[in-house]
């Protein structure tokens, strides 16, 4: 699996969120600067080309559906995250944030406390 463009990550968040929809309800969804939808058609057909989603024709427009959920994109972008920028280490990941003023103190243990939940299960 790829890795998106922010054009394609943007569309992918709106079609996520919409389940199937047509270009003009992605186009409605996003939020921010809009994009031509000239240029939004083209980035959902992209993403349709590199398997992210898939078209269902309806009369004379394609409605879009995911065929990735975005767990799995979220699971292999952040592997591939981690492994590009912090050596494959979640904990100088970590490490950053904090240092960055990203992540506080109470957040730290927010995320402890969402790790012993997980083991004790």
């Amino acid at each position: 699996m790829e890795k998106l463009t922010a054009k394609e990550e943007q569309a992918m968040q709106a079609i996520w969120n919409l389940k199937a929809c047509f270009v003009k309800e992605i186009l409605d969804h996003i939020k921010g600067e809009k994009m031509p939808y000239t240029t939004l058609a083209s980035t959902v057909k992209n993403l349709e080309k590199k398997g992210f989603v898939k078209s269902v024709k309806y009369a004379n427009a394609n409605r879009y559906e995911p065929l990735i959920s975005e767990e799995d994109y979220k699971e292999k972008f952040m592997h591939s995250f981690v492994g590009d920028y912090f050596k494959n280490s979640y904990k100088e990941m970590v490490s950053f944030f904090v240092k960055e003023e990203k992540l506080s103190a109470s957040e730290l243990e927010e995320i402890m406390q969402m790790i012993k939940d997980n083991k004790s299960e």
